[in-house]
């Protein structure tokens, strides 16, 4: 036991320059149902995705990350995630991965509530919110079991003003208490056209004399911009800033801007819309929601399409400027979009 905690601090203790650039969210690859576009076209049939067949896509994606990731392979789950930190934990074991030679982030405050299934009754949600602290400690040790000595990062997933975490200093204490006895950094993850000012109040908040949040996982990409300089401060303060939904969904391998500038940088749309998140002055780490190998493959392009725009600036803030659009309008249409 002392070994194991020994061994969660050294992992804790990564430098930010060893923390891997680019990682595999296991959203879409957890569970037979997600809301990115054109799933039907991959996966076939909603009614044909089962556990099997899921758990073995998850596996031929992670063999491609391991594969191909330059330094640390990145994995982000979720204990809504179906079963995303079930199918990670075996893969890891099954093909004996020392936990130093992985990076592992998950997060609570969600249960998958679908049952496997894509369709629900009209209402049905698919995933059920609690951040209780009763809730933290029955999924901390959900976490525990399927994926524990793997995990790096521990998130509370979607803070929203109105959840309560953020003023529930129960909640705060047992997070501190669970960096300092597992060696687990924390953090959170925002949605809404609100994640700036939610980061900004969260960012405030310290146990002990400790701020309380490590690192920050918000949505951020050529259409939904508004986050930006809320970022921008986390990453002066040391916050790890982590990236989600860079591609919309999906929705941003459609745009007609997105489609022209790769066509003339002679690089991919998903790789030119990552690329234009990791090239960001606030050095984001971005998560990939690929769901076949040549997805993975195609998204590590934007290491090196990052790079070109980083040494053209007024190119990356042409695009930028082109793409973006209003925060509600986009969350509205991200609200549209059908599970399937």
């Amino acid at each position: 036991m002392m070994f194991y905690h020994f061994l969660q601090k050294m992992k804790l203790q990564i430098s930010d320059q060893a923390l891997p650039r680019l990682g595999l969210g296991m959203a879409a690859l957890g569970r037979p149902g997600y809301i990115n576009i054109g799933r039907d076209e991959i996966f076939g049939n909603s009614d044909s995705r089962s556990l099997e067949k899921m758990q073995q896509q998850s596996d031929l994606v992670l063999d491609c990350l391991f594969k191909n990731s330059a330094g640390l392979p990145w994995i982000d789950c979720a204990r809504s995630y179906g079963l995303s930190e079930k199918f990670v934990g075996e893969y890891l074991r099954r093909n004996n991965v020392k936990p130093s030679e992985v990076y592992c982030s998950s997060k609570w405050g969600y249960t998958y509530v679908a049952d496997w299934n894509v369709k629900l009754e009209m209402g049905s949600p698919h995933e059920v919110k609690d951040h209780s602290v009763d809730n933290f400690l029955k999924q901390i040790e959900e976490t525990k079991e399927l994926l524990g000595e793997y995990v790096n990062l521990y998130q509370i997933h979607s803070v929203t003003f109105e959840s309560g975490v953020l003023d529930n200093k129960d909640i705060h204490k047992a997070l501190h208490k669970c960096r300092n006895d597992r060696g687990w950094a924390i953090g959170l993850s925002v949605s809404s056209p609100k994640q700036g000012e939610i980061l900004k109040r969260a960012m405030e908040i310290e146990v002990d004399g400790q701020r309380l949040f490590d690192s920050v996982q918000c949505t951020f990409n050529c259409l939904e911009q508004r986050a930006g300089p809320s970022l921008l401060d986390a990453h002066r303060l040391g916050i790890d800033v982590i990236i989600k939904e860079g591609l919309a969904n999906g929705r941003l391998l459609q745009n007609e801007v997105i489609i022209e500038y790769a066509k003339n940088l002679s690089c991919t749309p998903d790789a030119l819309a990552l690329g234009c998140i990791l090239a960001q002055n606030f050095q984001p780490r971005v998560l990939c929601g690929s769901v076949t190998p040549e997805q993975l493959t195609s998204n590590m392009k934007a290491v090196q399409v990052a790079e070109k725009l980083r040494h053209d600036t007024p190119l990356l803030e042409e695009i930028m400027g082109k793409c973006v659009m209003d925060s509600e309008e986009y969350w509205n249409e991200r609200s549209a979009l059908e599970w399937n």
